[in-house]
């Protein structure tokens, strides 16, 4: 068991007891299977869902207005973006996956160089797609709920972590990258 900080080696003595008894192994030969299910049923099976809760606006005799169709591009960038941070953090992780709530490896490339948080900030991105596609006020309450609790207890949370396991690495890091979106700052 190594751990990687920015392509760093650790010595795997300094996982605390405590660390090692909060992870879940998830083997690398199971991690195609998990996100073939899960994909498809939180991206496009639970919005769908959703959007039968409220009235279907810009939709015309059971069909999308024209205009309700072009949203759909913000649906595929944002599933296209997630689909390439699991890559990411399959390639980063070649044993396999620990589950926990802050990973052994710090990864900052491809769209981490833009957002601290590009997984949420695509799940959003594929929320707000669907939202503009059905014309659903459900999927907008569920939009304003996720980005809520996520900027205001999920990532600063993750970020105090992270900060503990990276220390200096992951403030330089902190202090060059946007916790959403932009330009990298350094």
């Amino acid at each position: 068991c190594r751990l990687l900080i920015i392509g760093e080696a650790m010595n795997p003595a300094e996982i605390t007891k405590r660390e090692r008894s909060k992870r879940v192994h998830f083997p690398r030969w199971l991690t195609p299977i998990y996100f073939a299910l899960m994909l498809p049923l939180g991206l496009v099976v639970a919005p769908w869902g959703l959007s039968l809760l409220s009235p279907r606006y810009g939709w015309e005799a059971g069909r999308p207005g024209l205009l309700n169709l072009f949203p759909l591009a913000l649906v595929v960038i944002g599933i296209v973006c997630i689909i390439w941070i699991i890559v990411l953090h399959y390639v980063a992780a070649p044993e396999g996956w620990d589950i926990e709530r802050t990973p052994k490896y710090l990864l900052i490339r491809g769209p981490y160089k833009f957002s601290r948080n590009p997984s949420y900030l695509s799940l959003l991105l594929v929320l707000l797609g669907w939202m503009l596609f059905y014309g659903s006020l459900a999927i907008l309450v569920v939009i304003v709920l996720v980005w809520g609790g996520l900027n205001y207890v999920g990532v600063p949370t993750e970020e105090r972590d992270l900060e503990m396991r990276f220390g200096e690495d992951y403030r330089r890091y902190k202090n060059t990258v946007p916790r959403w979106f932009g330009k990298t700052r350094g």
